[in-house]
């Protein structure tokens, strides 16, 4: 009997040390999953941080940009309207030049048309003069022989 004792012993024995040795793998298969689940919420975690914080650069350089853009339309629209400003009075310029020529001509036609009146008018006779004689008509012309 004390062989089947031992043997007993020795079976009990290794069917201890297999339920441990299954119990620890089981633990380990556990901690491994465990583990490779930790690492795989930190890498999508991360992941995650990684893309909010692209997306949150991407809103604030088009944020940046959207602000370019408004300064540079404002300015535009302010040199549009110097532009226009300044062809206005370019404009104006041109149109109290164009006044003050037409009242310098009027003036200048008045003046003339005044002394025009006052000028001794030429003699309306007809007859031409050659070397002091009557040679006839005007729109006759007689030849002298």
């Amino acid at each position: 009997m004390n062989i089947q004792l031992e043997k007993m012993k020795q079976k009990q024995e290794c069917e201890r040390r297999k339920r441990i040795a299954e119990e620890k793998h089981k633990e380990w298969v556990q901690k491994k999953r465990e583990k490779e689940r930790r690492e795989k919420e930190q890498k999508l975690s991360k992941e995650m941080a990684e893309k909010a914080t692209r997306e949150l650069e991407k809103m604030q350089l088009q944020e940046k940009a959207e602000v370019r853009y408004k300064e540079w339309l404002k300015k535009k629209r302010a040199e549009e309207a110097e532009k226009r400003k300044k062809e206005k009075e370019k404009e104006r310029e041109r149109e109290a030049e164009l006044q003050e020529k037409k009242t310098k001509s009027e003036k200048i036609f008045k003046e003339w048309l005044h002394n025009a009146r006052n000028k001794p008018r030429p003699v309306l006779n007809g007859y031409g003069f050659l070397c002091g004689k009557t040679t006839g008509l005007y729109f006759y012309t007689y030849v002298m022989t």
